[in-house]
């Protein structure tokens, strides 16, 4: 008798492993896009800035606890209190600050400019790299030249998205509002109706443009100053799913004290509706839960830089589900500017794969490795995955 499900399996075992790949990252950009329109829609629904990562990080740790113990049981050298001071700084800079300044940076923008403006972050990470002497820039070499100029382009879109926002080049508000014409109540007057529903669907008009694309730039600043911060760690204590934890762990400390300081109203730990409650589970689950697993496979079968490739992907979803769900509109500085980073970003992959194909050649020699050899090479390789915790970007400036 056959086994039950087995056919399925089978199924499955015989698309080829590139199409698995390739549907897995597109379904890894949808996941992340709706991370972004939903909290987006969280904060509209007046959920608190200091609430919302509270809750989000309780459920990543309880989601990442289990697996960072039982699989990485052998792997996890002693804690020390040398270690607990580097994993409390980690989490200062990727946790508190690099979600807080997410938050406020969507909540004065929206969620397309918000997942534009992330795709600086290797570039940024690259420029820090290269300040602090982590990573060697050759002007000599075209792959050097690539990331270089693929940091201005960064650099200047995020500039620009900054500075200029220009003119609204697409708005669906007058559909909306054909809607709900049709569909307000006699007694309601259609301003106090609009003003009413664009408040829930996600209405950034009243708010700081220019102040939001601050606080994302600081969001990335703090991403990548993390990326860049745990390469050193990870030298010393390479257990990915730990240092993760870890980080994780002392994240939500610092949030709840903040949280416990500045957030005096009781009612705002209570969900008030179950748009909220799923806004903190999508969080939680899909965007530090799900996505995870999701995104180390993918590195792991197709490495970083074609996962990394895919974040435009990202960015093209939520404006279309931004623009369906919260009804955004598009300006020609937004707009530029996305181009631009995206521009940079590819810019500075394909540099990185220049790179390493130079490292590569460079590394061949004419001699037959032995089995000691072969373990050593596998044990490098598993060195180099990227870390769990953030989408898309490898943890070692190596792979940036």
């Amino acid at each position: 008798m056959a086994e039950p499900g087995g056919s399925d399996k089978r199924m499955w075992c015989s698309v080829p492993e590139k199409f698995q790949l390739h549907g897995a990252m597109l379904a890894l950009q949808f996941g992340y896009a709706g991370f972004h329109v939903v909290s987006r829609f969280a904060l509209n629904m007046g959920i608190s800035k200091l609430v919302f990562p509270v809750y989000r990080n309780i459920i990543a740790l309880l989601l990442l606890l289990p697996f960072a113990y039982f699989l990485e049981k052998k792997d996890r050298p002693p804690i020390n209190l040398n270690f607990l001071v580097q994993f409390f700084c980690l989490a200062l800079i990727g946790i508190t600050a690099n979600q807080g300044f997410y938050l406020l940076g969507l909540d004065n923008t929206s969620p397309t400019f918000a997942s534009a403006i992330q795709n600086s972050v290797p570039a940024i990470t690259f420029l820090m790299a290269a300040v602090l002497r982590i990573e060697k820039v050759r002007l000599n070499r075209k792959d050097g030249i690539a990331k270089v100029a693929g940091t201005v382009f960064c650099v200047a879109g995020a500039s620009v998205i900054t500075l200029y926002k220009g003119p609204t080049i697409y708005s669906p508000t007058k559909p909306l509002q054909t809607m709900m014409r049709s569909t307000a109540l006699p007694s309601m007057s259609m301003s106090s109706f609009t003003t009413s529903a664009m408040s829930v669907l996600g209405d950034a008009k009243g708010k700081s443009w220019t102040l939001g694309c601050l606080y994302l730039i600081g969001h990335c600043l703090s991403w990548s100053a993390w990326l860049v911060l745990q390469a050193p760690v990870l030298k010393k204590y390479p257990a990915r799913l730990s240092v993760t934890s870890y980080t994780c762990f002392f994240g939500l400390i610092q949030f709840i004290i903040i949280a416990a300081i500045f957030e005096r109203d009781a009612q705002a730990w209570i969900f008030h509706s179950g748009g909220e409650a799923f806004s903190i589970l999508y969080a939680g689950v899909v965007a530090s839960g799900i996505a995870f697993a999701v995104q180390i496979w993918c590195i792991d079968r197709g490495g970083p830089v074609f996962v990394a490739v895919y974040q435009p992907v990202q960015t093209l979803v939520v404006a279309i589900m931004a623009s369906v769900a919260l009804g955004e509109e598009f300006y020609l500085g937004g707009i530029i500017g996305a181009v631009l980073i995206i521009v940079g970003l590819y810019a500075v992959l394909w540099g990185k794969s220049e790179e390493r194909k130079f490292a590569a050649a460079s590394l061949r020699v004419p001699i037959q490795s032995t089995p000691s050899d072969n373990v050593h090479s596998n044990n490098r390789k598993s060195q180099t995955k990227t870390s769990l915790t953030q989408p898309l970007i490898p943890p070692s400036t190596e792979n940036v």
